[in-house]
């Protein structure tokens, strides 16, 4: 192993939503930054809609044992009814979400305090406000404001087209009395800090080749590098080090020749994702930690959570228009999204509706689903089935149980050698009275809309890069693994910036959130740095 006396002032682990934010945030301080990145960077050349076989490209799956790169580690998900998706290399995640854009509400931090059910976060919304702003002007957030089924914000960029998928189906939400609002979306509507406004081609989760869609290589990386960040990528972090006072002395990682290093750092920060961190942190074993860096709480990989969904189809007699558009960026609904007693379930849901799918995706839904055959009359139904539908997908708040929880996979270890993770989840009561609900609802919005068949409620099998809660953040050592801003409890330079800190789920996508979070785990940073340390 090479090892060298060079000690960075800070170590960031995670070049994804998360660790571009932390990165750009600290340039403040001028102190010595590296990033390692187990991936690589993207160019936008090389995304599938460049090509014709666009919708044929494994190499773009968000499914990383489809994707397969060298980068990439085996998730064992058979388990569990809920897949999760992600993507390795600059970016992150980012790279393939769809730029659904919205916050965590108030109410989602102090859900034990309201309505009985998990723990209230040490933090508020209020704390990560200015946070949620700054992040929105490094993105470039488009929306329209004046939602009353969210918190206020101001300085969005023009809201995305509802387009006539849109349209059809906030009819149906207008006739049934229910709220609906244009969804936010990181995606440059117009031309923003230098990059060009998006063009409605649609397929956002293959990667955006215009660079409207706000993945953080073009929007927080060119700036933190250009402040000064070091980015290593195609550096696989195995393990964190420890020194003989039980502080981080760094990490151990293999470069893509094979070569394994040491990088020494002050502080050492992880935003790996919320499957990433905990792989780490349960791979990082010593006589200090015999179960995990940072687990005296055996909290490390527990409290999983990836969301309860539902999706229903609706079938249209008319074209809808659905391909034009960003794919996940039409309308949302908060009306059922705080608890109601009445319904039988506490907390509650979004409903997203998204656009429809090109060809392949449309026939090979079609095909799972029963509503084409093969063979003889085929084309004739895809005919009528293209282009006729929309989508409702409800997102639910997961409630958070330590029996849900990722751990390390000895027997599938990727192509360095280091264990993959097997995902062990299972959806709780409360979930599977919500997804009930949000699937009648559903159906009964596109009805009201106009569809003439909608496809039965699916529950299991949705695939989901919403993953969250397996390094939580709390005051009680015992019971958290990180203190209130960040800090693991157990090693007193190690900090968590990622989804794994959530203490809740909420019922939206979580990127816009994480990435908050990420800037206040920062910015406690810089204004402790005198005391950094002491308990």
């Amino acid at each position: 192993m090479n090892t060298t006396n060079d000690t960075v002032d800070v170590l960031i682990i995670g070049a994804g939503a998360a660790g571009a934010a932390v990165a750009w945030s600290l340039t403040d301080t001028r102190m010595r930054i590296v990033c390692l990145e187990q991936g690589d960077w993207v160019r936008q050349s090389d995304y599938p809609t460049t090509g014709r076989d666009w919708e044929s490209r494994p190499d773009f799956s968000g499914v990383p044992n489809v994707r397969n790169r060298r980068e990439d580690y085996p998730v064992d998900d058979a388990a569990s009814p809920v897949k999760p998706v992600n993507f390795n290399g600059v970016g992150g995640s980012t790279i393939l979400y769809m730029a659904h854009f919205p916050r965590l509400h108030p109410s989602d931090f102090r859900t034990r305090t309201l309505d009985g059910v998990g723990d209230d976060w040490p933090i508020s919304y209020r704390d990560l406000e200015p946070f949620f702003a700054t992040n929105d002007r490094m993105m470039g957030v488009a929306g329209l404001p004046g939602d009353p089924g969210c918190p206020p914000k101001a300085g969005l960029l023009p809201p995305v087209p509802l387009g006539t998928l849109g349209e059809t189906v906030a009819r149906g939400f207008n006739r049934l009395g229910w709220h609906w609002w244009p969804s936010e979306s990181a995606i440059a509507t117009v031309p923003y800090n230098g990059r060009d406004r998006c063009l409605n081609l649609g397929p956002c989760s293959i990667g955006c080749a215009q660079g409207a869609k706000a993945s953080t290589d073009v929007t927080y990386w060119p700036e933190a590098i250009r402040r000064g960040v070091e980015l290593r990528t195609r550096c696989r972090v195995r393990e964190i080090t420890l020194d003989d006072a039980g502080m981080a002395r760094g990490a151990v990682y293999i470069d893509e020749h094979g070569v394994e290093h040491e990088q020494k750092a002050h502080i050492v920060i992880l935003a790996c994702s919320g499957i990433g961190t905990p792989r780490l942190l349960l791979n990082s074993t010593s006589a200090r930690f015999p179960d995990g860096l940072a687990n005296r709480s055996g909290l490390v990989g527990k409290n999983l959570m990836l969301h309860c969904m539902t999706l229903n189809q609706g079938v249209f007699e008319q074209p809808l228009k659905g391909w034009q558009g960003p794919i996940g960026c039409a309308l949302w609904s908060k009306e059922f999204y705080e608890t109601d007693p009445s319904r039988g379930y506490a907390r509650g849901y979004t409903f997203e509706i998204v656009r429809g799918n090109g060809p392949v995706a449309a026939a090979q839904g079609g095909l799972a689903r029963g509503l084409l055959p093969w063979g003889t009359g085929h084309h004739a139904a895809f005919r009528e089935l293209y282009d006729r539908t929309a989508t409702i997908v409800g997102v639910g708040e997961d409630l958070a149980e330590e029996c849900n929880s990722i751990t390390l996979d000895h027997a599938h270890p990727d192509s360095d050698g280091m264990p993959g993770v097997t995902i062990n989840y299972r959806l709780g009561e409360n979930s599977l009275r919500m997804l009930k609900h949000a699937g009648e609802r559903a159906t009964e919005v596109l009805k009201a809309a106009g569809a003439v068949a909608v496809s039965p409620t699916i529950t299991s099998g949705v695939s989901s890069g919403h993953i969250m809660g397996t390094a939580r953040m709390g005051n009680d050592p015992a019971r958290s693994v990180t203190n209130a801003w960040g800090r693991c409890h157990d090693v007193k330079n190690l900090f968590i910036a990622d989804s794994s800190l959530f203490v809740t789920s909420g019922g939206v996508n979580p990127t816009s959130t994480l990435q908050a979070l990420a800037l206040f785990v920062a910015e406690q940073i810089k204004q402790r740095l005198d005391s950094l340390l002491d308990d």
